[in-house]
C-alpha cells in the first residue's frame, strides 16, 4: 500500500476548465459538467426514483471510480435532498489516486455557484485528506462520504460494502488505460448485489465486454452533447462470498432503533453520537457525574501520529483516524477547545532520528516533515535540544469538550451517576443492572468503558490491561507563553490553554491509585528538561514545589497489540467450540455461523491514542450495527475485531 500521497497537478483552461496534467484530459466538458452528470449518471441508473423510494432510516449506497472535483456527489446530493424522506440516508463512497489540494478544489468550486449548499460543507471539512480511508459527515449525518485515497485497484479490494449504485466514471480509456481493466471490474462485482445498477459515459467495446463478464448486464442509451451515447447496466451476477464466518457482518438488531452505551468518554460519546446520527435513540449511561471523567478528562490531549512507514494496520487506523477526528473538531472553538498549532517530535537519539528518517521518506510533507534544529526552533517558540519531526496539521484538544459535543445530538439521552454492574438478555433486549435495580434496555448495546469492560463476563477474556498516567499542570507565565506548538519527547509539553500548560505523562503498569503523586509530578518535570530546558526556566520549574503542583492521574486501556477492540462480541465457549478445527489447521474456514451475541459491541482499548483511534471507531461500530461501508479497510476492521484474540487462542492451541 503506498503512503505517499500525490495531489491532482492542474492547469486551468481559458475557460476556467481544470486539466490534468497527469491524464492530459480535462475533468468535464465547460459547457455540460453538470448536464453529463445528470444524463449518465443521476438519469441512467434512475436515482430520483430510488431516492423517493427509500423508507425512514433506510440507506443508499453510491460508489464512484474517480472523485476529481467531486461535481458527481455534489448533484446526487442535491437530488437525494430534493426527493429522499427526511429520515433517509445517503453513503457516498469515492476512490480517487489524485486528490485535488484545497485550493484547487476552492477554484473549481466555483464553476457551479448552484451547487454551493453542497460543495461548501465538503470545502470546510476538506483538511487532513491523506492516503486511504477517509470519512466526512454532512448535513447533521444524513449524508455520509467516504473517500479512498489512493489506486482504485489498491483500495476498492479493502472495501467491505454493498453498493446499490454505480458511477464508473474517471479519465477516459484512453487516457488512463490501468483503470479501466478486468481486476477493477471484479472489484465492482464483488461490491455488488442483485439488482445494483451503474452508469458511465464511455462505450469502448472492450469496456462493455469486460463489465460484461464481471457480471452486469450492459445496454448502450443515447447520450448527451458531444457523447453519442453512454452506457448503463445491472448486476446480474452471482452474489459475492461472505469470507470467513467470524468476520462476517452480524444480523440486523431486531427491534426498534434503540441502543445503549455504557461508558461517556471518547469512545462511548463518539459512538452515541454516530447511532444518533443513523437515526437511534442512545441513552448513555455514566457512573459520574459528568462525562468525561477519566482517561477523556484530561484538560490537553495531543493530536499524534505515531505510524510505521510499511504500511501496518495500526498506522492505516491512525491516518484515517486522524482526519476523521481533524473533522470533527472544526465543530468546536479553536483555542479553547482544541487548536491544529502542530506537533514536533524530537529526534532525542539516534533511533528515533532514524525511524523519522523512515517516516519522512514515506508519508508526504503536508503530513509529516523532518526540520532541523534551527528551524524547530523557529516553529516552537523555544529552544530545543534537537530537531525533529513536524506534523503540521496536528495539535491539541481539550477532550471533555468533544465528548460534550458529541453528546449534543437530540437522539442521545445522558443518564450520569448510573453504574452498570450487570448484562442480562431477556427477550432480545439487554438490560443494563445496577444490583437489583434496573438502569435501561435494549435490542443493542455498546460497552466504551475502558477496561471496566472485562467486568461484564462476554467481555471477561478480553486482554486488556490498564496504565495509569499523570499530567502535570504548569501555570503559564509571560514567557512560556511563547511555545507555538506541543513538543514531544518521551513526553509531551503543550502550549497554554488559557493560563496552563498540559506536562505528561507519565506510564505505570502497576499502581492502582489514580490520586496524584509528587514522584510522579518529578518525573514529569525530568521529562520537561528532556524537551527543553530553556521552557522548564520560562516555567520557573526550578522554584516550584512539586508537592504543591496540580495535576490529575487516570487510566490508560491498551491491548497486546496496541490496536483498539472495536466490533461485535461473539459467545467465546461457543466460539472455541465452533471452530475448534482451527486448532488442528489454522488454513480451514469451516462453514459454521459465528455464535453472535446478538446487539452486543464493545469499544475499547485504545491506549494514548483516544482522540484519534476513538471517534472513527464510533463510526465503525455503527457500521457494524447499521450494516453499512466500514470506514476503515477490511484487514484494519478484522484487525480491530474482538474476535482476534479468540483465533489466535484456538490457533496457538491454548
Amino acid at each position: 500500500m503506498s503512503t505517499l500521497l500525490q495531489h491532482a497537478q492542474i492547469d486551468w483552461d481559458d475557460q476556467g476548465r481544470p486539466h490534468s496534467r497527469q491524464y492530459d484530459d480535462v475533468y468535464f466538458a465547460v459547457n455540460e459538467g453538470i448536464e453529463e452528470t445528470k444524463h449518465v449518471f443521476l438519469g441512467q441508473t434512475r436515482l430520483a426514483e430510488r431516492f423517493a423510494d427509500l423508507a425512514p432510516h433506510s440507506c443508499l449506497v453510491i460508489g464512484e471510480t474517480g472523485f476529481g472535483t467531486g461535481m458527481n456527489f455534489y448533484c446526487a446530493w442535491q437530488l437525494f435532498e430534493q426527493h429522499a424522506h427526511a429520515k433517509a440516508r445517503l453513503h457516498f463512497v469515492s476512490v480517487e489516486k489524485y486528490p485535488l489540494g484545497r485550493d484547487d478544489m476552492a477554484r473549481a468550486m466555483h464553476l457551479w455557484p448552484e451547487l454551493t449548499a453542497y460543495s461548501q460543507p465538503l470545502l470546510e471539512q476538506y483538511v487532513a485528506v491523506h492516503p486511504g480511508f477517509q470519512q466526512f459527515t454532512f448535513d447533521n449525518g444524513r449524508v455520509t462520504l467516504t473517500l479512498l485515497i489512493g489506486d482504485a485497484l489498491e483500495q476498492l479490494p479493502q472495501l467491505d460494502a454493498q453498493i446499490d449504485v454505480w458511477f464508473l466514471d474517471g479519465f477516459a480509456p484512453a487516457k488512463n488505460p490501468d483503470m479501466w481493466t478486468p481486476q477493477l471490474f471484479a472489484q465492482l462485482a464483488r461490491l455488488s448485489h442483485p439488482g445494483t445498477v451503474l452508469g458511465t459515459f464511455t462505450t469502448t467495446g472492450w469496456v462493455r465486454r469486460s463489465l460484461v463478464d464481471a457480471g452486469f448486464a450492459m445496454k448502450k442509451v443515447p447520450g448527451i452533447g458531444k457523447k453519442w451515447e453512454v452506457m448503463s447496466g445491472a448486476y446480474v451476477g452471482p452474489a459475492p462470498s461472505p469470507g470467513a464466518p467470524w468476520y462476517a457482518r452480524p444480523a440486523a438488531a431486531a427491534g426498534p432503533r434503540e441502543a445503549l452505551v455504557i461508558g461517556a468518554g471518547l469512545a462511548g460519546s463518539t459512538t452515541a453520537a454516530s447511532l444518533a446520527r443513523r437515526g437511534w435513540q442512545v441513552t448513555v449511561l455514566e457512573r459520574h457525574h459528568t462525562p468525561a471523567q477519566e482517561a477523556s478528562g484530561n484538560p490537553q490531549g495531543v493530536l499524534y501520529l505515531k505510524l510505521s512507514a510499511h504500511g501496518t494496520a495500526l498506522s492505516q487506523m491512525i491516518l484515517a483516524g486522524f482526519g476523521y477526528t481533524r473533522r470533527q473538531l472544526q465543530r468546536l472553538q479553536r483555542g479553547r477547545d482544541w487548536d491544529a498549532c502542530g506537533v514536533l517530535q524530537l529526534a532525542f537519539d539516534s533511533k528515533e532520528a532514524e525511524r523519522q528518517g523512515k517516516l519522512a521518506g514515506a508519508f508526504e510533507p503536508g503530513l509529516l516533515h523532518s526540520l532541523e534544529r534551527a528551524e524547530a526552533e523557529a516553529i516552537a517558540g523555544v529552544a530545543l535540544p534537537a530537531g525533529g519531526l513536524f506534523y503540521p496539521e496536528g495539535g491539541w484538544v481539550h477532550p471533555p469538550a468533544l465528548c460534550q459535543q458529541q453528546l449534543q445530538h437530540p437522539g442521545i439521552r445522558l443518564l450520569t451517576h448510573q453504574e452498570v454492574l450487570e448484562l442480562r438478555k431477556v427477550d432480545g433486549q439487554w438490560q443494563a443492572w445496577a444490583g437489583e435495580q434496573l438502569l435501561a434496555s435494549a435490542p443493542v448495546v455498546v460497552l466504551a468503558g475502558a477496561a471496566d469492560v472485562l467486568r461484564f463476563e462476554p467481555c471477561a477474556q478480553l486482554p486488556l490491561k490498564r496504565i495509569r498516567g499523570q499530567i502535570t499542570r504548569l501555570p503559564a507565565t509571560a514567557s512560556s507563553r511563547a511555545l507555538r506548538t506541543v513538543v514531544c519527547a518521551e513526553g509531551y509539553v503543550a502550549p497554554p490553554r488559557g493560563d496552563e500548560h498540559t506536562l505528561g505523562a507519565s506510564f505505570d503498569f502497576h499502581a492502582t491509585d489514580l490520586a496524584p503523586t509528587v514522584a510522579d509530578h518529578q518525573g514529569n518535570l525530568a521529562l520537561l528538561d528532556e524537551i527543553s530546558v530553556d521552557l522548564a526556566r520560562r516555567l520557573g520549574t526550578a522554584e516550584l514545589d512539586p508537592g504543591h503542583l496540580q495535576g490529575r492521574a487516570a487510566f490508560r486501556c491498551t491491548s497486546p497489540d496496541y490496536l483498539p477492540i472495536v466490533g461485535p462480541m461473539a459467545d467465546a465457549q461457543a466460539f472455541a467450540q465452533a471452530y475448534a478445527v482451527l486448532g488442528r489447521d489454522a488454513r480451514q474456514v469451516p462453514d459454521v455461523a459465528c455464535p453472535w451475541l446478538d446487539g452486543l459491541y464493545v469499544n475499547s482499548g485504545h491506549g494514548s491514542r483516544g482522540l484519534i483511534t476513538a471517534p472513527l471507531s464510533g463510526e465503525l461500530v455503527a457500521a457494524w450495527v447499521c450494516r453499512e461501508p466500514l470506514p476503515v479497510p477490511r484487514a484494519v476492521a478484522e484487525a480491530c475485531h474482538p474476535n482476534r484474540f479468540g483465533l489466535r487462542r484456538l490457533i496457538r492451541g491454548k
